[in-house]
């Protein structure tokens, strides 16, 4: 039986003010003051704004947060009164005044901040990591198609990096060897040489030094890299991959940055990376990210001639 269309969109109408109570009251949105400080949402929203965009001003608040003009310029008289934000006349045009926190400003946001990190992190410890990506997922999902039909997305809102699970090695070799072949005709060897690099990988695994990164959206998966110990304080990049429907997202970039933020807290001395010169897109990656070509050498591999190439990136 078919449901009326008028009774079908009560109900989502219906659904979707229950979830707005659900949530309101599970961030306690409607108590008196923020996370128990001296401050409402609202003001805590704007010293977060000011601490985490420096020298942004008024405008630039009001039209991040949608607050009405009148409000914003209160609080911000409110906070300028007591000593938490200095403002700084533009210099580009003398109507508009650069908003930061002063030393005060900074001593009473930070423990707000790191009130609100840490009531985060005991919301989701409470969950599986399965069950945590699933739950950012679905938030990046109610972000996207709310604000698509306004503006892009920002990219950031439209995939998760997290650590690989079981089945995900298996992932990252089949969609290797499946796109190597369609894209660049390489035969089945590819695989193999896929193949064995993961399962040097997963075998010889220490999670001091060595790291795997997928990218996913919606629960799937569309990006990778591993990073793996080479020795003598250098770090090796392997398989990077992104799926085509999933380019253009900023994710190879993104992987990257991860792969060469954990060596460089890890304490290597250099990354290097083996890939092709027909993978032009990876090569402006690694590129942009600072690795310089090493050396390049042609041959014939997986049943193509191709031209590999080595790429060194100074920590």
């Amino acid at each position: 039986m078919m449901v009326p269309a008028m009774e079908n969109t009560e109900a989502r109408i219906a659904a979707v003010r229950r979830f707005n109570r659900y949530y309101t009251r599970q961030v306690g949105l409607l108590r008196k003051t923020f996370l128990d400080s001296p401050y409402s949402l609202g003001e805590a929203r704007v010293l977060y704004e000011i601490a985490s965009r420096p020298a942004s001003t008024a405008s630039d608040i009001a039209r991040g947060l949608d607050l009405d003009p009148g409000y914003l310029s209160r609080v911000l008289r409110n906070f300028e009164r007591r000593g938490l934000i200095r403002k700084r006349t533009s210099a580009k045009d003398g109507r508009q005044s650069h908003l930061t926190l002063t030393p005060r400003g900074r001593k009473s946001f930070t423990p707000l901040d790191a009130r609100s990190h840490r009531d985060t992190a005991a919301m989701l410890g409470k969950l599986a990591p399965a069950d945590q990506a699933r739950l950012i997922a679905a938030m990046a999902t109610i972000e996207t198609l709310i604000e698509g039909q306004n503006q892009a997305p920002a990219p950031e809102a439209q995939y998760i990096l997290r650590p690989p699970r079981p089945g995900d090695f298996g992932w990252i070799v089949k969609r290797n060897a499946e796109l190597y072949a369609q894209d660049y005709g390489w035969l089945e060897p590819f695989e193999g040489v896929c193949a064995q690099i993961v399962a040097d990988f997963v075998n010889k695994y220490d999670a001091s030094p060595e790291r795997g990164w997928i990218a996913e959206i919606d629960g799937e998966n569309v990006g990778a890299v591993m990073l793996t110990n080479d020795g003598n304080g250098v770090a090796r990049f392997r398989l990077l991959l992104v799926e085509p429907k999933a380019r253009g997202l900023g994710i190879g970039v993104r992987l990257v940055d991860e792969a060469v933020r954990f060596a460089r807290s890890a304490g290597y001395r250099k990354i290097t990376l083996w890939t092709h010169s027909v993978l032009t897109a990876a090569r402006h990656i690694y590129q942009s990210a600072g690795f310089k070509l090493t050396r390049s050498e042609e041959h014939r591999s997986w049943g193509q001639p191709v031209v590999s190439e080595h790429w060194d990136l100074e920590l």
